[in-house]
């Protein structure tokens, strides 16, 4: 089993701590982001890892890690960066946004599903992002479930109850459903002139990961819901950064999250 960390992104929510440093690099409990995942990966096993870098990718130096490199990070999305490791596509791969952390029982969730494409799912998420905005509406997207699998996912919604769950940027791709996204990969982009097909609204390169996962739903994939209760954090804005620091400083981070299944 592999691990693709999607870090290219520059972060600018984050400023002013990404204004000299990767998100990913961001240091949260006394480590950075991307130590705590190449941790946990590490504990479960998981020692073929690759890193897509993109801003200021020579910062990002750890042994025993593939790297790769998306040069045109500032124009493009999580899709086109995936696909920047689309060597490592193969056998079974786990895919995971790099601003986020996850408990080690989280990962191994996710391992252990037997599904073709297998998505984590926060079903608590009510309360962890009611410590992250009073307004969730404004950040929050679609998640609809049926018989386990995803319906619809990563759309604006208008009332929280189109809300079943909430995406974490965590996955696993392996058998057909491999080949398919890197078939339905392709077609799509050779197409693009035409059109974005994941979403007409931006431009493919622009795409979103949610935008692919819906289209693989369309294209009649079945995406597993793999169901967990907390066990994760995403460090999206400034906001977060401070939330989680004071969280922890008095203890109540463990609420959501616990640094003892790391």
């Amino acid at each position: 089993m592999k691990a693709i960390v999607l870090a290219a992104g520059e972060g600018k929510r984050l400023q002013p701590l990404t204004l000299s440093s990767p998100k990913c690099l961001v240091n949260l409990f006394g480590k950075s982001i991307l130590e705590w995942q190449l941790q946990v990966f590490r504990s479960c096993n998981i020692n073929d890892i690759s890193i897509v870098t993109g801003y200021l990718k020579d910062m990002i130096k750890f042994d025993d890690v593939t790297y790769f490199e998306n040069p045109k990070f500032s124009t493009t999305n999580m899709v086109e960066t995936l696909f920047c490791a689309k060597d490592k596509l193969e056998d079974s791969v786990i895919v995971s946004y790099g601003d986020i952390i996850y408990q080690k029982d989280v990962l191994q969730k996710l391992i252990n599903s037997k599904d073709d494409i297998s998505v984590v799912i926060d079903k608590k998420w009510k309360k962890y992002w009611e410590i992250r905005t009073t307004q969730p509406l404004n950040d929050v997207e679609s998640l609809v479930l049926e018989n386990g699998f995803i319906q619809n996912i990563g759309q604006k919604v208008s009332s929280l109850d189109e809300i079943e769950g909430q995406y974490i940027g965590l996955m696993k791709f392996q058998n057909e459903g491999l080949e398919f996204l890197k078939t339905f990969y392709h077609s799509a982009k050779n197409e693009s002139h035409l059109g974005n097909i994941m979403n007409p609204d931006i431009p493919f390169e622009k795409s979103y990961m949610t935008d692919l996962l819906q289209s693989l739903i369309n294209s009649g994939c079945k995406l597993k819901a793999v169901l967990i209760e907390n066990g994760w954090l995403e460090l999206d804005n400034y906001h977060d950064y401070e939330v989680y620091n004071k969280k922890f400083k008095d203890k109540t981070i463990f609420e959501f999250f616990s640094l003892n299944k790391l």
